[in-house]
């Protein structure tokens, strides 16, 4: 309950941030406001580890194709008695990810991963690896502000999208403690995604919000559908060589339930909430970035999955 009161508190922060000016002639309704309800009844009895909440787009370029690593650790434990022991999983990912200009409203996104997982388990280490499922969405400026009257410049771009089911899903994994220890899902998902900027002089927040409608595979698996949210304060150094933007913010995940051949799988439900810290570096047309973040409050899989820490680095290169 105080993880939703932090979660829902920090969003109203970001409303009244983003359009509270007395300066500024814009003036909307704070839009957050219809998420109150999801908040006070969401599904917080556990949920499954995945690399959710690393966003669509960099800081610094806003067109660009790169390439980013992230690296997620976990412990695992069926917990079927109080000594029960636990176990190291650990997940890897190498991405190529691109944003380009289609036309001056629409930009293009796309995320091609390449998975390689490992885990300790009681008959010794197991690994998997191959490509991941591959995403493309596209994003619509919706509002964009130039003018230098105004106190505060907006950026308020909307998305849709879909992930495509290229990542191989083992229907034996399914009996580990973590039912995300996969490839991919399977199955066609359907994202809807959100960014906001906000800046007031080198001051600026950033805000994404996207939820995924995942579908049920060939193997009549479905995975809940997924709601990932993240909020980052940034500052902006320049000088004629260099530009330099730490950040540093929250981010979270909150997963519904998983069915298998439409029957509910316990324990698959939940959620989790990082603080997260991090830079990105640019120098002419390069970029490199770097994230790290540390779980403030979770609940994975009815507590017998713990996300230990996560961290990612990515190279670009502005278009």
């Amino acid at each position: 309950m105080k993880k939703r009161i932090l979660i829902y508190s920090f969003l109203l922060f970001v409303g009244n941030f983003s359009f509270a000016s007395d300066k500024d002639t814009l003036s909307y309704e704070n839009p957050f406001k219809k998420f109150e309800r999801f908040f006070d009844d969401c599904d917080a009895c556990g949920c499954s580890a995945s690399g959710g909440s690393m966003g669509f787009s960099s800081m610094l370029n806003p067109n660009f194709i790169g390439v980013r690593y992230f690296y997620q650790s976990y412990q695992s434990s069926d917990k079927l008695y109080s000594n029960s022991p636990w176990y190291d999983e650990n997940f890897n990912t190498v991405q190529i990810w691109t944003r380009i200009p289609l036309t001056k409203s629409i930009q293009l996104s796309a995320l091609i991963p390449y998975h390689f997982h490992n885990k300790e388990s009681a008959v010794g280490e197991q690994s998997i690896s191959g490509m991941g499922d591959v995403t493309v969405l596209g994003f619509y400026s919706l509002l964009q502000t130039k003018s230098d009257s105004l106190v505060y410049q907006h950026r308020l771009q909307l998305g849709g999208g879909v992930k495509m089911p290229t990542g191989k899903f083992n229907e034996t994994n399914n009996g580990s403690v973590n039912p995300s220890y996969q490839l991919g899902t399977g199955s066609w998902d359907y994202i809807l995604a959100t960014e906001y900027v906000v800046k007031r002089k080198a001051l600026g927040l950033n805000v994404i919000l996207n939820y995924t409608i995942k579908t049920e595979n060939k193997k009549k698996y479905e995975f809940g559908n997924q709601f990932n949210y993240a909020g980052t304060l940034f500052y902006l150094f320049s000088t004629e060589k260099l530009t330099f933007v730490p950040q540093a913010g929250l981010a979270g995940e909150v997963y519904e339930t998983n069915y298998q051949h439409n029957q509910r799988v316990r324990n698959t439900a939940g959620d989790i909430l990082f603080g997260k810290l991090g830079f990105e570096l640019g120098k002419d047309r390069f970029s490199f970035g770097a994230n790290a973040m540390l779980p403030i409050n979770q609940n994975l899989t009815g507590g017998r999955v713990e996300a230990n820490y996560r961290w990612s680095v990515n190279l670009n290169y502005s278009l």
